[in-house]
């Protein structure tokens, strides 16, 4: 199995490193654009919302990597799995498209939901 993770969190990193080990073909990307580059042959994508924004609390930055994402050929049938902002994080809005998160996951992001995730495709 072949994952793909966008976040700046290296909390987040490690659990998904330790989780995936060498079993696992996992790439982590600080920005979401070169990560949809690379989604050929992977079976499950990770993002971090607040990688996505370009303006704290501003959810455009996440709309737009949702456009990108749906209008690519290879990065749009891969599933998403949204992690979200932790419950103190002030943001403008949240907006969603019927059929475009496979899942959304709270924080912390820890190396046991890594491995349930994986069982999920």
């Amino acid at each position: 199995m072949n994952f793909v993770l966008v976040t700046k969190d290296q909390a987040i990193i490690d659990a998904a490193k330790n989780a995936y080990g060498t079993h696992y073909g996992l790439k982590v990307f600080e920005t979401w654009a070169p990560a949809l580059e690379n989604l050929q042959g992977v079976d499950l994508m990770f993002v971090d919302i607040l990688a996505t924004l370009t303006e704290a609390g501003r959810i455009e930055g996440y709309e737009a990597f949702a456009a990108a994402k749906m209008a690519h050929e290879t990065a749009g049938p891969v599933p998403l799995v949204v992690i979200a902002a932790p419950s103190d994080y002030e943001m403008d809005a949240m907006v969603g498209w019927p059929g475009f998160i496979f899942a959304m996951v709270r924080r912390p992001v820890t190396e046991k939901l890594f491995r349930q995730a994986s069982g999920w495709v």
